[in-house]
């Protein structure tokens, strides 16, 4: 049995390039809507195995509402993630029209790790 998450975000064809950046992935399996203009599903892979699925959201979801509140349901915990660098590159990359919770810093359980909500409304915690 597997287990990775999904997402649903406004913008889906932006956000799939985004985490792409962020964390190295690669699109392995993507399905478009009618129009081509958004993901009914994507799957994102890293180094062959299954990372995240996404597609777009059928809801609007007001981000900025989620930025200026700092509201986070569910965060995404992304570790393990081989060297300070490539945390410090995802949090660059998450971090733009996002909102940082926190910065990347060392908590007594990762050297290197930071928690930000991406333009998305995505919450994520990435460390070393």
């Amino acid at each position: 049995m597997k287990n990775y998450t999904q997402v649903y975000v406004k913008n889906s064809l932006d956000a799939a390039n985004v985490y792409c950046d962020a964390f190295g992935a690669e699109i392995t399996r993507a399905f478009m809507d009618e129009e081509g203009k958004s993901y009914i599903h994507c799957e994102l892979s890293v180094q062959g195995e299954g990372f995240l699925a996404l597609a777009e959201a059928k809801n609007p979801c007001d981000v900025q509402f989620v930025h200026k509140m700092k509201w986070e349901t569910m965060t995404f915990n992304v570790f393990e993630m081989g060297s300070e660098e490539a945390v410090h590159h995802a949090f660059e990359v998450l971090s733009r029209d996002g909102a940082v919770l926190e910065p990347v810093h060392q908590l007594p359980w990762s050297t290197c790790c930071a928690t930000v909500i991406d333009k998305f409304g995505v919450c994520w915690w990435i460390s070393i």
